[in-house]
Order: C-alpha cells, then sequence, then structure tokens
C-alpha cells in the first residue's frame, strides 16, 4: 500500500475499461491489467474515470470494474472509483454505491456542460461529500467541464474534511501556488507531460494515461524527483515526452491507450465504445512514429 502520509500514494493510472469484440465490459482483462499496473509500480488505480469511458458505462457496469479491480488488487493499491457526473444527485448515489463496495476513495469531477456557477461548483462537491464518508480528489479539467474551480472555490471546498486532493488539468501554476499555499490540498499531476514541473511546485506525483504503457518509467521519474535528484528526473522526463506525445495528442488518450497495449500483448482487444472510435492508419501511423522515437519495438 501506498506511504499513509499521502493518500492514495504517488503514482496512480487512470484505468482505461477493456471490453470485449462485442462491446461488453471484460472484467477479467480489467483485473490483469490491475494486477500488471500495480505489479510495475503503481500506488493506486482510478478506475473508470475520463479514460475509463465512465461517461459510455451504465452504473452497473461501473459498480462491476470497482469490484472487479478492488478484487484483484484492493489489497496492494488504492482504488479510486470516478464517480462524478454533472448530476450531483447520480454523483451521490454512485459514490453511496462505490463506498458500499469498500473503494479507497472517490475522483469526483467538475460537473460539465451544466456550465453553474462557483457557488454551484462548491454546493456540487459538498453535497457529494456530504454524502459519504470516504476521501474525495476534485478532478479540475475545464478543457472537458467547459468552467475551471477557480482558487477561491478550492480554497472553501478543502475546508471540507473529507475533500482531500486535486487532480489538476488546467496547469494554471500560478493559481495551484495560491491553493497550496492556503490549505493542506494534496495536488497531483493530471497531465502526463507536466509531472516533473507540478512536482517542483509541490504536487505529490502524476494520475495518469501515459502511465499504462511506462509505468516503471513514471515510477523512476516519480521517485527521482522525490529524492532530489533533478538531473535524472530531467533526463526521465525527456525519455518520456514522445511516448506521452504518442499516448495524448495523435488520438484521445483512452484510445491511445488501449491501442499501444494491444501492441504490447498487454489486451487483447483495444476496442473503445462510441462516439469514441479506433485511430486510423494515419493515426496508427503517428502513434508508432512516435514511439519508435523513443525507442520501442512493437507487435505488428
Amino acid at each position: 500500500m501506498p506511504d499513509a502520509s499521502i493518500p492514495f500514494g504517488r503514482l496512480l493510472t487512470a484505468m482505461v475499461t477493456p471490453f470485449t469484440p462485442d462491446g461488453e465490459v471484460d472484467l477479467d482483462a480489467a483485473a490483469a491489467l490491475a494486477d500488471r499496473l500495480v505489479g510495475d509500480g503503481c500506488d493506486g488505480l482510478v478506475v473508470t474515470g475520463t479514460t475509463g469511458e465512465t461517461s459510455t458505462l451504465t452504473d452497473e457496469e461501473n459498480l462491476a470494474m470497482f469490484r472487479a479491480v478492488k478484487d484483484a488488487v484492493g489489497d496492494r493499491a488504492s482504488i479510486v472509483a470516478g464517480t462524478g457526473t454533472n448530476d450531483t444527485a447520480h454523483s451521490m448515489n454512485l459514490s453511496r454505491r462505490a463506498e458500499e463496495i469498500g473503494v479507497d476513495g472517490l475522483l469526483i469531477v467538475t460537473p460539465y456542460y451544466n456550465k453553474p456557477s462557483q457557488t454551484g461548483v462548491a454546493a456540487h462537491f459538498t453535497a457529494v461529500a456530504d454524502a459519504v464518508g470516504l476521501p474525495i480528489i476534485a478532478y479540475d479539467i475545464p478543457g472537458r467541464s467547459s468552467i475551471p474551480i477557480a482558487p477561491e472555490t478550492m480554497l472553501r471546498l478543502a475546508e471540507h474534511p473529507r475533500i482531500v486532493g486535486v487532480k489538476d488539468a488546467k496547469a494554471d501554476f500560478s493559481a495551484a501556488t495560491r491553493v497550496m499555499a492556503g490549505s493542506d490540498l494534496t495536488f497531483w499531476s493530471g497531465d502526463d507531460g507536466l509531472t516533473l514541473p507540478w512536482m517542483a511546485l509541490g504536487a505529490v506525483g502524476v494520475i495518469g494515461v501515459t502511465t499504462h504503457v511506462a509505468t516503471a518509467r513514471f515510477r523512476e521519474l516519480i521517485d527521482a524527483v522525490v529524492a532530489g535528484d533533478l538531473a535524472a528526473a530531467q533526463k526521465i522526463a525527456y525519455d518520456l515526452e514522445p511516448v506521452i506525445r504518442a499516448t495524448m495528442t495523435r488520438v484521445q488518450g483512452a484510445v491511445a491507450a488501449k491501442q499501444i497495449l494491444a501492441w504490447q500483448g498487454v489486451l487483447a482487444h483495444a476496442g473503445v465504445r462510441l462516439p469514441l472510435v479506433p485511430p486510423t492508419a494515419d493515426e496508427e501511423a503517428l502513434i508508432r512514429g512516435d514511439l519508435a522515437e523513443a525507442g520501442w519495438e512493437l507487435s505488428a
């Protein structure tokens, strides 16, 4: 299990949700992937977050994923359930059901599409936190939610005893500095390529996607920063850049991560659910080119 002084640990992967060729959730593949990720160095796993295609899963599929991953690795890693939606009541219900399963914490995203005021954002997170007894990570990703969590709102949320951390995917370092200086919130980088600068600012690590395919290397990066070896951390960050580019910029992250995992022989099937689609031949070529630049050899 991770260091008890850091909730959930430093290296977490936002897991993909494997599907069978006919589009059903493949719980056996999910359990095997979770076991591999933890064995390769993950302290925790976020299950059915954005990368887990949660928006196209039913509640029962989400809950089944929580159970499968907890059963597979729950004694060795933290399990954080992605239970946030743009419907507060729905988020509260799904969070309660995840708590009953025995997950360690919850990832709650800013309500998307609705575009609430900052008062509404605070009320949403507070309502979910009041509904459960689990620690919560607030997921600040305005590129998907359409609104950022303002520093004033984050500081207000930090007063809630169960809101313990932030997955930050907006890269506003000035705003984050203000929140870090004024609260005890734990920060994780929500942008794989910014793990090193985020940790330099005070984040404990990353909740990543590229960590599916380069888990051990991200473990080395985080450990180098913690050890104060900046030169080693910089070298690893440079080496990871084309891998992160392949995973995060050519196509949507879940699509790329599944495809690379299939090439690595980790997943038997790289399928995604609509509206996501597999990479085109041209996109596959770009991803392969990036990985070749990193010195990777992949199966056909």
